[in-house]
């Protein structure tokens, strides 16, 4: 395990001192064990290159980093794929578009029938390389969900990275002209809204409204679904909360926030995180701090065996409160019923 993973581990547990581990608050729920509940997505991550380096980022993407799955360890996704009937195939990053065997992992998932999400920061469909691929997710009905955690320039450009608002505006209207984001369409196009500090996300229904009715009336941009996704205090996030003294207020209201019914629906009961080395995680949390799924059962995609990953037991935290606030998280919005 490397020091910066150490480090962000040490830092959560030592601050959760005054506040009960999150193993011992589930238990009382009776939900511990936590186990998986069989699996529906497969979540691929393809490494941690990207064009941008967000403040929020729990996995410290950017462009210096050097991590990218290679074409093995893609190959062995597929395949199992092509031996289950998983039917989600989730691609997430770092920008995913950034790895050399993006297109071929996706080509390969759409011929098999599966359900294709790709995770972009909208921003990578801007650069010359890889412009076409607008036009390559629309052909095969790839649905997207795009990171946009507002609908103002200077709140986007302070998240994300100076210039990041306008070249996200202009592949979002590219992708509505491609037919992406109609009601009823086969194209779907999802919004990802993250807070912009210490601080849970606003309702995400009531939020879904006030961006429609903004990105339409500025913009004269529509999209399918907007979700809202709770900042796990890791990775760079967490070192923004440290630097800005915020990291006890901000653990102490995700665990004073916790809710029984979104800690029965988290995502990690009914999905497989791969890491870009193939190492095997219950979720990209979990990937993200080095824990991998629980000894006894495979810990590499070489290794895949549906049966006994169905029933495993979940890999637990202190971050795990995050999931669990309010009305829940995961990769897709919100799993307990609003208000909380």
């Amino acid at each position: 395990m490397s020091l910066d993973l150490m480090t962000n581990q040490d830092t959560l547990n030592k601050t959760f001192s005054g506040i009960p581990p999150f193993s011992d608050r589930l238990a009382k729920t009776g939900l511990l064990p936590l186990r998986s509940t069989g699996i529906s997505t497969l979540q691929v991550n393809l490494g941690k290159v990207c064009n941008q380096s967000c403040r929020h980022c729990h996995v410290g993407a950017g462009p210096e980093r050097k991590e990218s799955m290679g074409l093995e360890n893609i190959s062995l996704c597929l395949e199992v794929l092509r031996t289950t009937e998983i039917p989600t195939l989730d691609i997430t990053g770092g920008a995913p578009e950034l790895n050399p065997g993006f297109p071929w992992l996706v080509d390969e998932a759409v011929k098999l029938g599966r359900r294709v999400i790709v995770r972009t920061n909208l921003t990578v469909l801007d650069l010359p390389d890889y412009s076409y691929l607008a036009e390559f997710y629309a052909t095969r009905e790839v649905e997207l969900f795009s990171s946009l955690p507002c609908y103002l320039e200077q709140n986007i450009d302070q998240q994300r990275g100076a210039g990041v608002f306008q070249p996200s505006i202009r592949v979002l209207k590219r992708l509505n002209a491609l037919g992406y984001g109609r009601e009823n369409g086969p194209l779907r196009l999802n919004l990802v809204f993250n807070p912009g500090g210490a601080f849970l996300p606003p309702p995400q229904h009531s939020l879904e409204e006030d961006f429609r009715r903004e990105l339409l009336g500025r913009y004269g941009l529509i999209f399918s679904n907007l979700y809202t996704i709770t900042n796990v205090p890791i990775g760079r996030f967490l070192d923004t909360l440290i630097n800005e003294g915020q990291l006890d207020k901000y653990l102490e209201q995700l665990a004073n926030a916790f809710n029984t019914s979104a800690a029965a629906r988290v995502m990690c009961r009914d999905m497989i995180s791969v890491g870009w080395d193939g190492r095997l995680y219950d979720c990209d949390f979990n990937q993200m701090l080095g824990l991998t799924c629980e000894q006894g059962v495979p810990g590499h995609i070489r290794d895949f065996d549906l049966a006994a990953l169905q029933s495993r037991p979940i890999v637990l935290g202190n971050h795990c409160y995050a999931c669990t606030a309010g009305a829940g998280s995961s990769c897709c919005g919100i799993v307990a019923d609003e208000p909380f």
